[in-house]
């Protein structure tokens, strides 16, 4: 009897159902070859449902959504609705209401894509950023004092608690262990000026470390990632930090990967259910058209995969993903791929059964 997955889809806002559904089409390609079913549940969670009953993200589909295997998101955000409120209200909660503690993001260069660095290769480019996903300055804790006079105050703080900090650096060793490339792990920080919060990231990430002696551990200051990043992207493998300098370091790499047309990421709860998306936002200009890349969204159902065990099926569509780029198409930005939508979708889902 085959093995199924049952997975909660959703598409959410502008083009992000039309990535969504090439994403499936490959993924249903390659689990007929591999001999797994994914069962995919529709959730119309995002703009068009808030916009007709106000409702975000009610607690009752928290729970429902517990019980799958691995979450597929589309993507998050509607003109006509105030931003923040969407992504407050559906990605922020789905990440802190279902712990899902890790961002992991894989920066990878693909063949046939131009790379904003000079000289730089796929063999240049291929590492990935373990980010915290559910405290630091996202928590929200602070507040306004004298709001709106001449002397008002904004204060948000940024919490890093033990266990937040400990279990984030263990999964990054961990999958550094797995990944198994240079088996090197940086941590990035600002230790010399954030003397606390990163006080407790270093102290922890060295003590953890003497449990890894095969994983060369290092530290960097963020400011030095973001020179090394351009200037010398080769010398990363893992990189291990708290959730506001993953949110920019991981921008980035996205660009240094040639774009977020091919950027995809998962938020990650190791003991729960985990979430896949592409790292673009809803593109709506685009919404309709059949011209906006689709790769990232196939990328995130490849990272899917890998986490639910399937890696063999994973890494077919990940090398599908570097035929297409390398073979088939001209850009990754909408309108210049050479291919439509679907048309990349069909191509890619082809060559995942051939391959």
């Amino acid at each position: 009897m085959s093995k199924t997955y049952h997975i909660a889809v959703i598409p959410g806002d502008g083009t992000g159902p039309e990535v969504v559904a090439e994403g499936m089409k490959v993924l249903h390609a390659v689990s007929q070859r591999f001999g797994f079913e994914l069962d995919f549940q529709m959730f119309d969670f995002g703009g068009e449902r808030f916009l007709k009953t106000e409702e975000i993200l009610p607690d009752s589909a928290l729970k429902e959504l517990r019980e799958f295997d691995a979450m597929y998101l589309g993507a998050i955000g509607h003109p006509d609705v105030k931003p923040g409120i969407l992504e407050k209200g559906i990605l922020l909660k789905l990440r802190f209401e279902l712990d899902q503690y890790i961002n992991l993001r894989p920066v990878k260069l693909y063949p046939g894509i131009d790379c904003p660095l000079k000289n730089k290769t796929p063999d240049h480019i291929d590492f990935v950023v373990v980010r915290e996903n559910t405290e630091g300055l996202y928590v929200g804790s602070g507040g306004f004092f004298k709001k709106g006079t001449p002397d008002e105050i904004a204060v948000q703080e940024s919490v890093n608690t033990r266990k937040g900090v400990e279990r984030c650096i263990r999964y990054a060793f961990e999958y550094c262990k797995k990944r198994n490339r240079a088996n090197k792990l940086t941590l990035c920080g600002k230790t010399n000026v954030l003397t606390f919060a990163f006080n407790l990231w270093e102290r922890t990430f060295y003590e953890v470390a003497k449990e890894y002696p095969d994983i060369n551990a290092d530290y960097a200051h963020v400011d030095a990632i973001t020179m090394w990043f351009v200037k010398n992207p080769e010398w990363f493998d893992v990189i291990v930090t708290d959730n506001m300098f993953g949110d920019i370091i991981t921008d980035l790499g996205a660009m240094i990967q040639g774009g977020m047309g091919i950027a995809a990421g998962g938020n990650i709860n190791p003991e729960g259910v985990s979430m896949f998306e592409p790292i673009g936002g809803s593109a709506p200009k685009y919404t309709g058209k059949n011209t906006i890349n689709p790769l990232a969204s196939i990328c995130a159902g490849s990272m899917m995969l890998e986490h639910l065990g399937e890696d063999a099926a994973a890494k077919t569509v990940e090398t599908a993903v570097m035929e297409v780029t390398g073979k088939h198409i001209k850009g990754l930005a909408a309108g210049t791929m050479g291919l439509s939508t679907t048309e990349v979708g069909d191509l890619t889902a082809k060559i995942s059964t051939e391959i």
